[in-house]
C-alpha cells in the first residue's frame, strides 16, 4: 500500500491535483479559525455550553448543523455558515428541475444548460447566505430570543452598520468556500463540497477523542465507572462495526441480468452478450439524513420559543411544553419522526435521481432486454419494484446509523459530540467520501496502466 501511495506522487498530474487539493483545504481551515471581530467568543461558547446542558439540547442541534455544513457557526467565524447554503441552493434547483419545465429543459441541454443552472445556483446561494447570516448576527446581538441571553456583541459596535458588515463578511466566506469546492472539482481530486465536509469532521475528531479520554487520564481507568474500560471497548466495537457496514452498504449493488439482442449483418452475428445492470442499494447516499435533521431543526426551535409564550393558556401551554420536551430533548417522538423522514427522503431522492421508465426506454433503444420481461412498460415496472425494495433496506441502514449517537449518549452517558463522530453520521460521511476519493484515484491510476489502490498485488 505504501508503494502505491508513493506511485501517486510520482505521477506529475496526480501530484499537482493532490497538492492543489491540500492547499485549498488548508485555506478552508485557516478561514475556519478566523473569528468575526467585536464578538465575545468566550461568552458565546459559555452560552452554547450552558444550553447544551439543558433538556432542550440546542447545542446538540448546533453540533449537527456544524457537522453537515463544514462550519462552526457557534464560534461565529468568517466561514461560520459553511457550505450548507450552497448545498441547499443546489438541492432546490435539482428538485425544481423535476417540476419546473424551463429548468428541466436546461438540464437536458448538456454542458451549456449545466453552466446556466450553476449560475442560478450561485445567485440563490448569495440570497440564502444573506438571510442566514443576518438572522444569526441579529440573534447574538440580543435582537431575537434564540439564545436567550444578552448581546454577545460589544455594546459600542452593536449597530446596524456592524450587522450589515458582519452579514456581508459571512456571506463572502461562504461564497469563497463555494469557489474552493468548485476549484477542487475542476483542478483537484475528489468532490470539492464533500471533501470540505469531511475535512470539517476530521478536524473535530481529535477534540472529541480528547473529551472522551480526558476523564480516564485524570481519574484513571476503573471498571464500572464513568471511565470504565468497557465503555471504550463498546465504542471501539461500534466504530469498527459502523465502518464495515458503511463500506458494505455503500458498495452493495443489486445486479439485474441484461441480455442484448442478436443482429445479423451479412454472414456475421453481432450482440447476444449477457451483461448486468447494477442498482446501488443506497442510491441516495447521506442526503436523507441531512434533509431530515435540517427539517427537524425547525420544530425544535419553534416549540422552544412558543413554550414560554403559551404558559398562560391551559391546554395549549401544556401541549407546547410536551412538544418542547419531545423534540428539544430528542426523545422517542423525535426519533420516530427522524426515522420516518429518513425513509421519506430516501424514496423521494431515489425517485428524483432514478427514472425506471427512462432506463427501460434506453434498454429498448440499444436493443437490450431483461430476461423474462418484455421491453417497455413491463421492464419499467420490474425496475421500479426492485428499486422500492432495495431502497427500503438502504433507508433502514441510514436510520440505524442516524440513531446510534443518541443510543450511545443515553446508554453509555457519553457526550453527543463524541458519539456523533465515532458511531454515527460523521463516520458515515467520512467513509463514504473516502470511498469516493479512492475510486477517483483508482480511475487515474488504471488509465495510466498502474494498479488501483484496492487491487491486490497478484491482480496487478
Amino acid at each position: 500500500m505504501l508503494g502505491k501511495l508513493i506511485t501517486i506522487f510520482r505521477i506529475p498530474e496526480l501530484r499537482q491535483k493532490f497538492l492543489l487539493t491540500f492547499a485549498l483545504l488548508a485555506v478552508y481551515r485557516l478561514g475556519f479559525s478566523i473569528p468575526l471581530p467585536f464578538i465575545d467568543q468566550e461568552l458565546l461558547k459559555q452560552t452554547l455550553d450552558r444550553m447544551g446542558g439543558e433538556e432542550g439540547g440546542v447545542d446538540r442541534v448546533m453540533t449537527m448543523l456544524s457537522l453537515f455544513s463544514a462550519s462552526s457557526i457557534g464560534m461565529s467565524t468568517i466561514f461560520g455558515l459553511g457550505i450548507m447554503p450552497y448545498i441547499s441552493a443546489s438541492i432546490i434547483f435539482q428538485l425544481l428541475g423535476t417540476v419546473y419545465p424551463p429548468l428541466e429543459r436546461l438540464q437536458k441541454e448538456g454542458e451549456a444548460g449545466r453552466k446556466k443552472i450553476n449560475e442560478y445556483t450561485r445567485y440563490a446561494t448569495v440570497i440564502i447566505c444573506l438571510g442566514q447570516s443576518f438572522f444569526w448576527i441579529r440573534s447574538i446581538s440580543g435582537g431575537d430570543n434564540l439564545l436567550g441571553t444578552q448581546s454577545l456583541i460589544m455594546p459600542e459596535y452593536n449597530t446596524l452598520f456592524f450587522h450589515i458588515a458582519a452579514t456581508i463578511t459571512m456571506t463572502t466566506g461562504s461564497m469563497l468556500l463555494m469557489w474552493i469546492g468548485e476549484q477542487i472539482d475542476e483542478y483537484g481530486i475528489g468532490n470539492g463540497v464533500s471533501l470540505l465536509i469531511m475535512a470539517g469532521i476530521l478536524a473535530r475528531m481529535p477534540e472529541a477523542l480528547m473529551s472522551l479520554l480526558r476523564p480516564a487520564l485524570e481519574n484513571g481507568v476503573k471498571l464500572g465507572s464513568d471511565t470504565g474500560i468497557e465503555r471504550f471497548l463498546v465504542l471501539m466495537l461500534l466504530f469498527v462495526a459502523v465502518v464495515v457496514c458503511v463500506v458494505l452498504i455503500t458498495q452493495a449493488q443489486r445486479k439485474i441480468p441484461v441480455q442484448s439482442a442478436k443482429h445479423v449483418r451479412g454472414n456475421r452475428v453481432f450482440g447476444g452478450q449477457k451483461q448486468s445492470l447494477p442498482l446501488r442499494l443506497n442510491q441516495s447516499g447521506v442526503m436523507p439524513i441531512i434533509f431530515a435533521s435540517s427539517l427537524l431543526m425547525f420544530p425544535t426551535f419553534l416549540f422552544r420559543a412558543l413554550a414560554p409564550a403559551t404558559q398562560g393558556i391551559p391546554v395549549l401551554g401544556q401541549l407546547m411544553e410536551l412538544l418542547d420536551g419531545s423534540f428539544g430533548g430528542q426523545k422517542y417522538v423525535y426519533q420516530l419522526c427522524y426515522i420516518g423522514l429518513i425513509y421519506f427522503f430516501c424514496y423521494f431522492w431515489t425517485a428524483i435521481t432514478f427514472n425506471p421508465q427512462d432506463m427501460a426506454n434506453n434498454l429498448k433503444d440499444y436493443g437490450s432486454f431483461i430476461p423474462g420481461y418484455r421491453p417497455g412498460a413491463r421492464t419499467a415496472e420490474f425496475l421500479e419494484r426492485v428499486m422500492v425494495r432495495i431502497t427500503y433496506v438502504g433507508a433502514g441502514f441510514l436510520s440505524l446509523v442516524a440513531i446510534i449517537p443518541v443510543a450511545i449518549t443515553s446508554g453509555l452517558g457519553i457526550d453527543y459530540l463524541v458519539a456523533s463522530f465515532y458511531g454515527g453520521t460523521g463516520l458515515l460521511i467520512c467513509v463514504s467520501v473516502g470511498l469516493d476519493l479512492v475510486q477517483k484515484i483508482d480511475s487515474h491510476l488504471v488509465m495510466r496502466n498502474y494498479p488501483g489502490l484496492l487491487e491486490s498485488e497478484g491482480a496487478a
